[in-house]
């Protein structure tokens, strides 16, 4: 949005928590202030809530190679394709993605909507070129020492993987409180306190100071 242009970001927020209350449910309601602020055109799905199913079927499986998704993920599929910038508010479990979103990405993701196998070729083509931002906002159990003598899976997930099938100059933005296991309240909520502007900063060059809330477990 060079030269004063107001066009709204197009912004897809995907939540996945499976309580309604906690760190990473505090941290989407900041998601959301931000986005607001922003003035930011924006669909969530929030999996949990929504009952999404994440198990890949056997069927799905078979036909993983042709185009298009099943029935039930056609509307996640339409929306990854609206969106211009991709938010995921998730924690990270086992060095990576939940379960839940790890389905989504399986399920969504897929043949005809993130990529194309041209006959012959050996390597995907990349479809979603809408995507120029990929957000995630998560915590991780440990520290930031331990996770990258790990290697930081999920972290690739989204800024190796997930990048490579969006536009060819996507940015990436990784936002993450480490070592919650052990984080005080006081550094929960430094970092709760800061999302929402951090948010509309990324979907928004100029932003006025964001509203916040109080949730801070």
């Amino acid at each position: 949005m060079k030269g004063g242009s107001t066009s709204a970001r197009r912004v897809l927020v995907i939540h996945c928590h499976p309580c309604p209350e906690g760190f990473i449910p505090s941290a989407f309601e900041q998601v959301r202030a931000g986005l607001a602020v922003a003035g930011a055109e924006v669909r969530v799905h929030d999996l949990y809530r929504e009952g999404f199913v994440p198990e890949l079927t056997a069927d799905e499986h078979r036909r993983h190679l042709e185009p298009g998704v099943e029935d039930d993920v056609q509307q996640h599929a339409d929306d990854l394709r609206w969106c211009d910038t991709l938010v995921l508010v998730y924690p990270t479990w086992w060095s990576g993605q939940p379960a839940m979103l790890k389905g989504w990405i399986d399920r969504v993701w897929a043949s005809g909507v993130a990529w194309d196998l041209p006959d012959g070729a050996t390597r995907l083509r990349p479809r979603l070129r809408n995507i120029r931002r990929l957000v995630a906002v998560t915590s991780h159990g440990s520290s930031k020492l331990v996770n990258s003598v790990q290697g930081e899976g999920g972290k690739r997930t989204m800024t190796r993987s997930l990048r490579s099938m969006c536009h060819p100059r996507s940015r990436t933005d990784w936002i993450a409180l480490y070592g919650i296991d052990t984080a005080s309240d006081e550094r929960r909520r430094k970092f709760l306190d800061g999302l929402a502007d951090r948010i509309a900063h990324i979907t928004r060059p100029s932003c006025a100071s964001v509203p916040r809330t109080n949730a801070h477990r």
